[in-house]
């Protein structure tokens, strides 16, 4: 019994140091916090959706999901061979030339109207705070933070993990003119070196005007 409190005890430690690592981020707190409060999208402590959006699908619960994960073999969890892709040199893009560019999942490149957007990059090969989980496919990581030139605006949609990058966001850091993302995970940012005068944080349905007579809905 006593060993197993040890364990108990030691494994709770370990999990407290390694979630105070800066990749984790910080919560929102003072104005942001604020902030949220007020927004008509928040209530009961958290955000809530506009319309009803279930956890599981219809008939599946909680028991029958995790079994499923634990016990069911599935050979169709990854590609057998490389994705195909093909890298295109971000630098040497003709500036007024609309572009779209998807580098996998979530992750995209867009450069219209004169533009440069780059939207929920995940560079660091895996889209989890440990790194031998939930690693990018064969084919899929072909590009790296170098390959990025100066970005007008780096939006972030949310802060799961395969949206928000720590490393991935850090080198990007001196590459980026402007970040948008959503109320509260500019904490991140800002905590991670980024000014929050470059820092713009939107609320649901919230229009932001750009530059070149842009508009951001």
């Amino acid at each position: 019994m006593i060993t197993l409190c040890i364990l108990l005890l030691s494994f709770t430690i370990g999990v407290y140091f390694f979630m105070q690592q800066p990749k984790f981020g910080k919560l929102p707190s003072g104005e942001r916090l604020e902030r949220i409060k007020k927004s008509p999208n928040f209530h009961d402590g958290q955000f809530q959706n506009s319309s009803e959006t279930p956890d599981l699908t219809e008939g599946a619960n909680y028991f029958s999901v995790l079994k499923e994960f634990i016990f069911k073999e599935n050979t169709r969890v990854k590609p057998t061979t490389e994705l195909p892709a093909v890298k295109t040199d971000l630098h040497k893009i003709v500036p007024n030339e609309d572009v779209f560019i998807w580098f996998g999942h979530s992750s995209y490149f867009l450069q219209t109207n004169g533009i440069k957007f780059l939207i929920d990059p995940v560079f660091s090969g895996a889209a989890s705070p440990i790194r031998m989980t939930t690693k990018s496919f064969g084919g899929s990581d072909r590009y790296t933070t170098a390959d990025i030139p100066e970005i007008d605006y780096l939006i972030i949609t949310h802060d799961h993990w395969d949206h928000l990058d720590y490393e991935t966001v850090k080198n990007l850091k001196s590459k980026v003119k402007t970040v948008i993302c959503g109320l509260g995970v500019g904490e991140h940012l800002e905590y991670w070196g980024y000014d929050k005068s470059r820092i713009i944080e939107k609320d649901w349905h919230e229009t932001i005007e750009l530059i070149n007579n842009t508009k951001l809905h």
